[in-house]
C-alpha cells in the first residue's frame, strides 16, 4: 500500500479500510437498530429507522444493492412505467440513506450474534463488534452456481451470475446461454436480445410458466431470437483463453449438442446467508429465518420470552428484539416490492420493541400523558 504499508492475506474488509474506503462501526456507540444486509430490504430499513429518529447503523460485506443491483431491468416496481434499472435503484436508496444520517458499515461480514433482548453484539470478520438494541436481518441470499466442467475455469471470462457483470465482456452480436427460468432469467434474456444477442435459456423442467410470470413468459417465448431448451442441463463450457461454446444435454434423450457462447449466465436462484445465525435464531430446513406466525404457538411461553405479553411480532425472529425481512426471512414472497416493504414494516416493530413511536422515546413509568 502507498506509505509502505504491507498486507498479507488481508480480509476484504482489511483492504478495503488499508485503502482508504469502507467504515468500521462507531466504537463504544449502541445504536437502535442495527441492520444486516443492504439490499432492497436492508436498505428500506435504514431509509424508514433514520427517517424516524433512531440511530441506524447498515453493514453490508460488499456494497449496497444486493442481487437487485446486478439485475438488468426491473419493469414491474410501482412508480416505474418504463422500468430501471438495478443499479439506479439502489443508487437512489443509497442517496436516501446517507440523506437521513444512518452509519454505514462496509465492508464488514457479520460472523455471529450474541446478546440478549437489552443489547445484541453482531461481531464482524474484521475483529470489530457493533451493538445494537435491535437487529433487522436483511442478508438475502447468494449465487446458486451449476456442476458442470469448466465454469470454474471461466469464471469472470465468460461464466457470470449476472447479465449487467457480463454484458460489458462480450460483442454486441455475440451469442449467449442462460441457466434457469425464473423471473431473472427471463429479464435478462429479453434485455440480451434486445441488445443484439441471440439467447439460448436452458431449463430443467418442460415449462417456463413453472417459475416465470406470465408476462414475462408471453414476452420471452414471443422472440424468434430466444431459443428455449426444456429438460435440459449445461455439462460443460469450453474455450481458449475466454469462453466460447457451452455443451447441452438433453435429459429426456441423454443427447448432447454443443453451442457457440461468449458468456453462460447462471441465474438458478440462491441459498440464505445465515450460516452465521446457528444457534442464535430458529432457522427452517432450508435455512431461511423463520418469523412471527412460523414460530411454535407457545414461544412466548417459552425462554427467552417468559414474562413478555406478547406474541413474537410478524417479522420477530425467535430472539426478542430480532427481526428478518427480505429474501432471507422464511415464507418471504421473493420480489423487490416485498422486501421493500418487509424492510420498512421491521421498523416499526422495532420502535415497538423499543417503545417508541415515530422516533419519540416512550415515556418513563408513571409519567402522565397529555390528552
Amino acid at each position: 500500500m502507498r506509505g509502505g504499508e504491507l498486507l498479507r492475506q488481508p480480509s476484504t474488509a482489511e483492504l478495503a479500510r488499508a485503502a482508504g474506503i469502507g467504515t468500521g462501526p462507531v466504537p463504544g456507540l449502541t445504536y437502535d437498530v442495527a441492520i444486516i444486509g443492504a439490499g432492497p430490504a436492508g436498505l428500506a430499513a435504514a431509509v424508514y429507522g433514520a427517517s424516524e429518529g433512531l440511530s441506524t447503523a447498515l453493514v453490508d460485506t460488499l456494497a449496497v444493492g444486493g442481487q437487485i443491483g446486478t439485475t438488468s431491468r426491473i419493469e414491474n416496481y410501482l412508480g416505474f412505467p418504463v422500468g430501471v434499472s438495478g443499479e439506479e435503484f439502489a443508487e437512489r436508496a443509497y442517496i436516501q440513506v446517507l440523506r437521513f444520517g444512518a452509519s454505514i458499515v462496509l465492508p464488514a461480514t457479520a460472523t455471529g450474534l450474541s446478546g440478549d433482548s437489552t443489547a445484541r453484539v453482531i461481531h464482524l470478520d474484521a475483529g470489530d463488534d457493533l451493538t445494537a438494541r435491535s437487529v433487522i436481518i436483511a442478508t438475502g441470499v447468494t449465487y446458486r452456481t451449476i456442476d458442470a466442467a469448466g465454469v470454474d475455469r471461466f469464471g469472470g471470462r465468460g461464466v457470470y451470475y449476472s447479465p449487467v457483470a457480463g454484458h460489458d465482456q462480450i460483442r454486441p452480436a455475440d451469442p449467449v446461454v442462460i441457466v434457469g427460468g425464473g423471473n431473472s432469467a427471463g429479464q435478462a434474456a429479453i434485455w440480451l436480445a434486445g441488445r443484439g444477442h441471440h439467447v439460448t435459456i436452458v431449463i430443467r423442467g418442460a415449462d417456463l410458466a413453472e417459475s416465470m410470470s406470465h408476462y414475462l413468459t408471453e414476452r420471452v417465448t414471443s422472440r424468434a431470437d430466444i431459443d428455449i431448451r426444456h429438460h435440459s442441463v449445461v455439462r460443460g463450457v469450453d474455450g481458449s483463453q475466454r469462453l466460447e461454446r457451452v455443451e447441452i444435454e438433453d435429459t429426456t434423450t441423454r443427447t448432447r449438442d454443443t453451442v457457440p457462447a461468449a458468456a453462460l449466465f447462471v441465474l438458478i436462484g440462491a441459498e440464505p446467508h445465515t450460516e452465521w445465525l446457528a444457534g442464535s435464531v430458529l432457522l427452517d430446513d432450508g435455512g431461511y429465518v423463520i418469523t412471527g406466525p412460523g414460530l411454535s404457538p407457545d414461544t412466548r411461553h417459552q425462554s427467552p420470552w417468559t414474562g413478555r405479553h406478547h406474541d413474537p411480532y410478524l417479522l420477530e425472529t425467535s430472539a426478542p428484539g430480532v427481526f428478518a425481512a427480505g429474501d432471507v426471512r422464511s415464507g418471504s414472497v421473493k420480489r423487490a416490492a416485498a422486501a421493500v416493504g418487509e424492510g420498512s414494516i421491521a421498523v416499526r416493530f422495532v420502535s415497538e420493541h423499543l417503545g417508541r413511536r415515530a422516533g419519540f422515546a416512550a415515556p418513563a413509568p408513571g409519567t402522565r400523558q397529555p390528552g
